[in-house]
């Protein structure tokens, strides 16, 4: 997921402190420059368990041998990766895991569906999925104002933004946001959800069919207590599954075959691969 880096270097080990993601943290003290600030104060129950300092790749101390051990690096990118982390092979795949990666592959598959339903009206629909749930469900609200806290909205459309983020098959609000803050608290660290220290692909996209990783890395989604105490972001987090599937038969009720491939296929493919 893109999202801009905050990396802040760490002291050295033997100095490093832990740090806690809470808002009155400072490493997360109120922005002066945005209106709401970074975190609004009392929005964030605070964390139960002590995270380890941001760092930077650079950050990391090297092997006790004092030989760094590396496993080839990310072309264009001066990222060292420690180790290639195996997703597909050697490791117990859970349900959810299979559900990802069947959502991804077939997705991607109907694409190819894509001239041969091709209409305006499909291509017209594919277009106004996309600007409802990318740059408004994701982008502003998943993103911005769930995420970063970044403005404040009426509860009304907060919501409203929100739900169209669940339609863009990126996950519900609390688990998104979760993932998000741990990535930018943890960015570029081997404890960063999807950290480029374990190769391209891990960081690209691997890391999303390895559900487990997450809280083996961080813990628990223990970082979004402002979401997690209203009702509406726990009962989207239950009943997420139903949301897509209730689009696309409305999509198909509307306008058949091409409505899916177009609507919700196209456009939510066009919105990964943005956000890639």
């Amino acid at each position: 997921m893109a999202a801009a880096a905050l990396l802040v270097a760490a002291p050295p080990p033997s100095k490093a402190k832990p740090f806690q993601f809470t808002p009155n943290s400072p490493k997360f003290t109120q922005n002066k420059n945005l209106k709401n600030g970074f975190f609004p104060k009392g929005k964030l129950s605070n964390t139960k368990r002590a995270a380890a300092p941001i760092a930077s790749l650079s950050a990391n101390p090297p092997p006790e041998n004092g030989k760094a051990s590396r496993s080839g690096g990310i072309w264009l990118s001066d990222v060292a990766v420690r180790r290639r982390r195996s997703v597909y092979w050697g490791r117990e795949w859970n349900s959810l895991d299979v559900a990802t990666l069947g959502v991804v592959v077939v997705m991607h598959l109907l694409c190819f569906w894509a001239p041969l339903t091709f209409n305006r009206n499909a291509v017209m629909v594919a277009l106004g999925l996309y600007i409802m749930t990318g740059l408004f469900g994701i982008t502003l609200s998943f993103h911005r104002n769930l995420s970063h806290r970044s403005f404040k909205l009426p509860k009304w459309l907060e919501y409203f933004f929100a739900y169209c983020g669940v339609q863009a098959l990126q996950g519900n609000p609390i688990d998104w946001v979760s993932t998000h803050r741990y990535h930018h608290q943890f960015c570029d660290s081997e404890k960063d959800p999807h950290s480029p220290v374990e190769g391209f692909w891990f960081s690209h996209m691997s890391w999303l069919f390895d559900t487990k990783a997450i809280a083996q890395r961080c813990g628990e989604t223990s970082n979004v207590g402002d979401l997690d105490k209203q009702p509406f972001y726990k009962f989207l987090q239950t009943t997420y599954v139903f949301h897509p599937i209730a689009l696309g038969a409305l999509l198909y009720a509307l306008g058949g075959f091409p409505y899916i491939v177009w609507g919700m296929v196209g456009g939510n493919a066009c919105i990964w691969r943005r956000l890639a």
